[in-house]
């Protein structure tokens, strides 16, 4: 079996050896099925993601939304002023805090839940894997996301030998 330590280094530089290639080659095809099935909804992946949030959550702010989503408020900011343009989502100051802004879903952005509930399923029928498989290649994607969140950026430097 190979180990980290067997490999030889020139194996580890080949392109379909990198799981940062498998990995970003999976979410453009993802990116390309989503934009098919949210075509009929007017939203864009991105977008779908944000009325995800809300339709769970309810109301949120900006800083929350962002949480849930590794976005940043930049990146945030004009998808809610988009949401906001078509009627799906309202954006308000706190009155508690002027610097925090709340997003919920308004009565379009709640009906169209209804239109969005067959999504799930058209994209999980599309990877071809069951129920289990989805279930698990997610707990493994999650559990890799928070360790590599969670590494020093100094882990990663070559050291000094």
């Amino acid at each position: 079996m190979e180990t980290l330590d067997t490999v030889p280094d020139e194996d580890f530089l080949r392109l379909d050896h990198q799981i940062c290639f498998s990995l970003h080659a999976a979410t453009r095809a993802f990116n390309g099925v989503y934009r098919e099935a949210l075509k009929d909804l007017g939203l864009t992946y991105p977008q779908y993601l944000v009325m995800l949030v809300l339709w769970e959550h309810g109301e949120l702010s900006v800083k929350g939304i962002g949480e849930r989503l590794r976005l940043d408020s930049g990146t945030l900011s004009p998808l809610l002023k988009r949401l906001e343009a078509a009627g799906y989502v309202e954006r308000r100051r706190s009155p508690e805090d002027e610097r925090s802004v709340t997003v919920r879903a308004t009565a379009a952005g709640v009906a169209l839940r209804e239109r969005a509930l067959g999504v799930p399923r058209r994209i999980a029928a599309a990877t071809g894997l069951d129920l289990a498989s989805i279930g698990e290649l997610r707990e493994r994607l999650s559990a890799l996301a928070e360790r590599l969140d969670s590494l020093d950026p100094g882990e990663l430097r070559p050291s000094c030998d």
